[in-house]
């Protein structure tokens, strides 16, 4: 039996999303109904509102949620009902080609819900990375839906879900940080301050937070970064190099999504550095590299997705780490809101103002 619900629905590229009602159709074999606890304002969503992720409107916004699960489909034994989950938008399908290597991280096969959220007027609605947690329910795969302990928080844990888990795993996974290595990273909102907590967690002896805006500097400190440096006030590769003794960092991590913040974490790199791409760029940006200076820095470029993580291993490891206090959740919740103030956290984002806004319900 359909059910009713409210959500924040995008319809047009740039314009406001709006707060509205819409329906729940019937379950399907392997999916669960959530009722949603808790969702994190990520940069993607506004990515995705203002039409970076192409013309799939009307867009479900939300992909970072918590919550607690309503009702199973056929076939689903676990999760079971009444579970706190952390929802992941990746669920590895186990017989891809990537999955039988043993890659599950880079299934190419995702598992996810058919689309059953219809809008008001009967169109069928395109959540957000196969989530869409906007809202006060929504319907995933079973396998995205994972499980961990009901004591712990809501917002905290909706923001494994995508924007901390993406951070850390960059840090542990695609670029292997090792113990007693610098690090950089470019771009300190909340995947860059996880990125600092990863390589805290990883043995990074020197990491090194950059930014243009100083508040955001300051933020970073308190999640391990050792040193700061503001991009404004000069050549930030150089400063880069002297905190490093002239040689610059093992490791770098690009969290922006742009070409100049590229160029800082390619050039800010020690010999046989690894650079990491985990910021999206849109379609129109471009990079032109100077191949004989970048072959003769040796190292390698890489992109991170999702942090190359396994949610059903890393999701519990992380909240785990949380209550062990060595991952901070609580210093990247900088609002609490409600479902109906979306469109002025997406502003505050903008603005510089908050890592992180949560909704809670």
């Amino acid at each position: 039996m359909s059910m009713k619900a409210q959500g924040v629905i995008s319809r047009k590229a740039g314009a406001p999303a709006e707060l509205e009602e819409f329906v729940i159709e019937d379950l399907g074999p392997g999916e669960v109904l959530v009722k949603i606890l808790a969702s994190g304002v990520c940069h993607t969503d506004l990515f995705v509102k203002n039409g970076g992720a192409g013309d799939g409107f009307p867009f479900l916004l939300g992909h970072e949620g918590a919550g607690i699960i309503q009702e199973v489909g056929p076939g689903v034994e676990k999760p079971r009902k009444g579970d706190f989950v952390i929802l992941a938008w990746r669920a590895p399908c186990g017989i891809c080609r990537f999955c039988l290597f043993g890659q599950p991280n880079l299934c190419a096969n995702s598992l996810n819900a058919k689309p059953r959220m219809r809008s008001k007027d009967g169109i069928t609605l395109n959540p957000v990375l196969g989530i869409g947690t906007f809202c006060d329910y929504t319907v995933v795969h079973a396998n995205q839906a994972i499980p961990v302990s009901e004591t712990l928080p809501a917002p905290q844990m909706s923001l494994i879900g995508c924007g901390v888990m993406t951070g850390v795993g960059a840090a542990l996974y695609t670029a292997q940080v090792r113990p007693g290595t610098s690090v950089a990273v470019i771009g300190c909102g909340g995947v860059g301050d996880s990125v600092i907590q990863g390589a805290r967690l990883a043995g990074a002896t020197t990491i090194i937070a950059v930014d243009l805006d100083d508040r955001k500097l300051e933020w970073a400190k308190g999640f391990g970064a050792t040193h700061t440096v503001n991009s404004s006030d000069g050549n930030a590769v150089e400063k880069i190099k002297e905190i490093t003794g002239g040689f610059g960092v093992n490791y770098s991590f690009e969290c922006v999504g742009r070409p100049v913040t590229l160029d800082i974490a390619l050039w800010c790199r020690d010999l046989a550095g690894i650079c990491t791409i985990i910021g999206v760029a849109s379609a129109d940006m471009k990079i032109e590299l100077p191949m004989q200076k970048y072959f003769s820095l040796g190292g390698s470029l890489r992109v991170s997705w999702y942090g190359d993580c396994l949610p059903s291993r890393d999701f519990p490891l992380l909240a785990s780490w949380y209550q062990q206090k060595q991952l901070d959740l609580d210093g990247l919740v900088t609002r609490l809101i409600k479902l109906d103030e979306t469109e002025e956290a997406f502003h505050a984002m903008e603005r510089g103002e908050t890592l992180r806004s949560v909704i809670t319900f």
